[in-house]
């Protein structure tokens, strides 16, 4: 009987209490755990040998450390589709010059390559990384239900030495001279032991990264309770949602990883001013692109969940300011918009009534829709937004002075090409964002009605609430 990575995560689960976390939280405890492994743990040492295995993506992205490591990550069929063939996950990278006396370097000694294995539909698609090397031996896993889901961290030789066992088993089957080369690099690295402190040093430092990253580094879900991807069969458009959604989280990881790193930085008060105008432009690209693939993300995973176009109920939404949100978020957008020379006109009526909206993920979706609106738009535009009364609704305005915004009212504007049900394409510009049917399902759900034109203008209506509710 072949053996499925989701029995392996089982065995780390072992003598684990319950988690009791929600998507959001751990995904974020995962990034931060990644980041102590890599730069902290492993980055104070000298280059080591030692083998790694991941699931359903690479989960290691230093390229210092990948050169002496063999690799070998289950992926999902899908993945092979997205890129040539022959081409790793990982970018190759310049091969680094070997010490004297250094043991044999990893896979083909190109940092980010690896062999790719065939991921089955029993296996899930939580992320797993098992790592060996002399100095430090882990393994790492996210499992659970929905709120009740938890990092698994595993240091013990005897938990790694059955998990070993149980993926030395799970090569035999996938790929037997895989499983033979594992074996050989194993015996070569000889018994696992790892620092009897390494346990007590790792916690701390994973509980520094975690405070220092942001509060928008992910998105609650919006959807709470449901039945995730693997109660949906072989349906294809379910499996695609799927793997985009663990696509959009391994991105963000070295996202994640960079900004927190500039955020150190930025503490300094010794930096020259060029070098802190810098720092502050990245850490802002940074912060743009991980609510962007975010964004990403909630959409593939309300695309998924059957029901859940439906608004929120009333008891789920909430009196919001939409007037002064706005304002809050003027001078983010004017960097935003000033990185790409455009420039942003706010203009706001008075004495406008609270709208019934999400107001803890209202934020993130009107910073999507600017990021949607104006990322097409060339170098020296203006982007209007304007918020006035609309009977018992407000409606907020997104306009251009673009003469070549386009007037199309179709599905999508002409230059934009679908990709599956949640994306479009624009190869004119190589703009990857949420499409049209996507976006107004978002914007569905917190309460409001999206309708657009082409390039050029794009509204949202929002329901008023009673002024003395």
């Amino acid at each position: 009987m072949v053996v499925s990575l989701a029995e392996l995560r089982g065995l780390l689960a072992a003598d684990v209490p319950p988690g009791r976390g929600d998507e959001d939280s751990v995904r974020r405890q995962w990034w931060a755990a990644l980041a102590t492994l890599q730069d902290d743990l492993l980055g104070a040492l000298p280059p080591q040998p030692g083998v790694w295995l991941a699931s359903p993506l690479p989960a290691l992205y230093e390229p210092a450390l990948l050169e002496w490591l063999d690799g070998w990550v289950w992926t999902p069929a899908e993945v092979g589709d997205l890129m040539p063939s022959g081409l790793p996950l990982l970018p190759a990278m310049p091969s680094l010059p070997e010490p004297p006396g250094a043991a044999p370097r990893g896979t083909a000694g190109r940092p980010g390559a690896f062999r790719r294995l065939r991921l089955r539909e029993e296996d899930g698609t939580d992320p797993l990384l098992v790592l060996i090397t002399p100095a430090v031996q882990v393994a790492l896993a996210l499992d659970g239900p929905p709120q009740g889901r938890r990092l698994l961290v595993r240091f013990e030789a005897p938990i790694l030495s059955a998990a070993l066992e149980l993926l030395d088993r799970r090569l035999a089957e996938d790929d037997p001279a895989a499983g033979l080369g594992m074996r050989r690099r194993l015996q070569l690295l000889g018994p696992l032991r790892n620092a009897p402190d390494l346990g007590t040093r790792f916690w701390p430092l994973l509980a520094q990264r975690l405070a220092a990253m942001a509060p928008s580094v992910t998105l609650q879900p919006l959807v709470h309770g449901q039945k995730r991807a693997e109660n949906h069969g072989h349906d294809p458009v379910s499996s695609e949602l799927a793997l985009l959604e663990a696509l959009t989280h391994e991105v963000r990881t070295p996202l994640a990883t960079i900004r927190t790193l500039i955020r150190s930085l930025l503490r300094r008060t010794d930096l020259p001013a060029v070098v802190r105008q810098r720092l502050e432009q990245i850490d802002g690209e940074c912060s743009e692109q991980i609510d962007r693939f975010g964004l990403i993300f909630l959409a593939a995973e309300l695309q998924r969940q059957p029901g859940s176009g439906q608004p929120l109920s009333d008891s789920e939404l909430a009196r919001t300011d939409l007037s002064r949100l706005l304002c809050q978020l003027e001078e983010l957008w004017q960097r935003q918009l000033g990185r790409r020379d455009l420039k942003l006109v706010l203009e706001i009526a008075a004495d406008l009534p609270p709208v019934m909206s999400d107001p803890s993920r209202l934020e993130t979706m009107l910073g999507g829709l600017m990021d949607r609106f104006s990322r097409s738009l060339p170098s020296g535009s203006q982007v209007r937004l304007r918020l006035q009364p609309a009977g018992s609704r407000l409606k907020l305005q997104l306009s251009s002075d673009d003469p070549e915004s386009r007037e199309d009212d179709g599905p999508e504007a002409s230059a934009h090409t679908p990709v599956g049900p949640v994306l479009s394409w624009n190869p004119e510009t190589g703009s990857l964002q949420l499409s049209r049917q996507a976006t107004q399902r978002l914007f569905h759900r917190l309460g409001g009605r999206l309708t657009e034109r082409g390039g050029s203008n794009l509204t949202v209506f929002f329901p008023a609430a009673e002024r003395g509710g």
